[in-house]
């Protein structure tokens, strides 16, 4: 048997190194903080885990968890860091397995459950057992399964434009992983600006969100880009096949919802059936919709944001995340010793 036809890297033509070219792990990108690693074992392979651990400018209230979306990793959640560390919160913002500084395995099951699972090992490896949650985009999706399967230990949770607030597969055909990596490896700095542009930011870019894209152009220009490329492959697939949409009404946990209402983020968009294709997105009516179907949900709308109010209009942002925070008490967090 040809084991090279397994490999994903094997089909990849061979490409230099080009300026700005970033290695997988990005061990040649520079966070805001700095940067550690928690080593687990999964799926019979030894990893790591990148995370950011930020301590509180004053005395510590609770740990807040900032899970990333899928096109980022948890150096954009700089000003939020900030943000929060000034009220008092010790934040914890990981590179979930496949994203960021963290490992990039060729073959993982990636599941949010799984992804969940990780994000509890290292809070246990840390001594947090209350947290409170914040997710962005794909973050959003994996903080409804966290929440789900270990509500115990979030405090509140916080959705700011997740994406899954619509089931893609009930109105996007199916597309293979192989067909996902294909065109994964076609993506260029050019392509990804444009579609940020077009999709999270109304058509309109500044000079600012650079740095939004900085890692994600630096991967297509190195080398082995190819196992940046099958990682984005298989969490597109993980999204697609996994909702979470039908799931809200089980939360149990006070959960606020950030919606920039120009967003019109949508999985496969460009796949859907004319007619459809338009339709998904809406997130002024998404948004309204998940509110009702979480019991006793707040919903904070952003007139002029996208996809990302942490960046667009970041005061109005700000100000809803820490009114929906302030009321927590300060309280014992850590796990008893062994």
């Amino acid at each position: 048997m040809a084991v090279s036809a397994l490999r994903p890297a094997a089909t990849v033509p061979a490409r230099a190194a080009s300026p700005g070219a970033i290695e997988p792990e990005a061990r040649d990108f520079e966070y805001p903080f700095p940067v550690r690693f928690f080593e687990l074992s999964t799926q019979r392979q030894q990893l790591k885990m990148a995370y950011l651990d930020v301590a509180p400018s004053s005395p510590p209230r609770r740990t807040a968890v900032l899970l990333h979306g899928k096109n980022f990793s948890a150096a954009y959640w700089e000003s939020t860091i900030h943000s929060l560390t000034e009220a008092g919160y010790r934040v914890i913002a990981p590179d979930q397995i496949g994203f960021g500084k963290s490992s990039k395995p060729e073959r993982y099951q990636y599941s949010f459950a799984g992804l969940a699972e990780n994000t509890r090992a290292l809070l246990d490896s840390l001594g947090v057992r209350a947290s409170v949650v914040i997710g962005h985009s794909m973050g959003g999706m994996l903080g409804v399964r966290y929440a789900l399967g270990h509500s115990e230990r979030v405090v509140k949770l916080v959705l700011v434009n997740p994406i899954g607030l619509e089931d893609y597969a009930a109105f996007v055909p199916f597309r293979p992983v192989d067909e996902v990596y294909r065109r994964e490896l076609e993506l260029t700095p050019d392509k990804i600006r444009k579609y940020q542009q077009e999709n999270y930011f109304g058509g309109d870019w500044k000079p600012e969100y650079d740095a939004l894209i900085r890692l994600a152009s630096g991967w297509t220009l190195h080398p082995d880009y190819a196992r940046v490329a099958w990682a984005s492959a298989l969490t597109y697939d993980m999204i697609f096949t996994q909702p979470v949409v039908h799931d809200l009404p089980r939360l149990s946990v006070p959960t606020l919802l950030v919606i920039g209402l120009r967003d019109r983020t949508a999985l496969g968009r460009d796949f859907a059936p004319a007619g459809v294709r338009e339709k998904l997105g809406n997130y002024p009516e998404l948004g309204q919709r998940a509110r009702r179907a979480i019991p006793e949900a707040k919903l904070v709308e952003i007139q002029n944001a996208g996809h990302l109010p942490q960046i667009e209009a970041f005061p109005a942002y700000s100000k809803a995340l820490l009114d929906f925070l302030g009321a927590d008490p300060v309280v014992a967090e850590t796990l008893p010793p062994d």
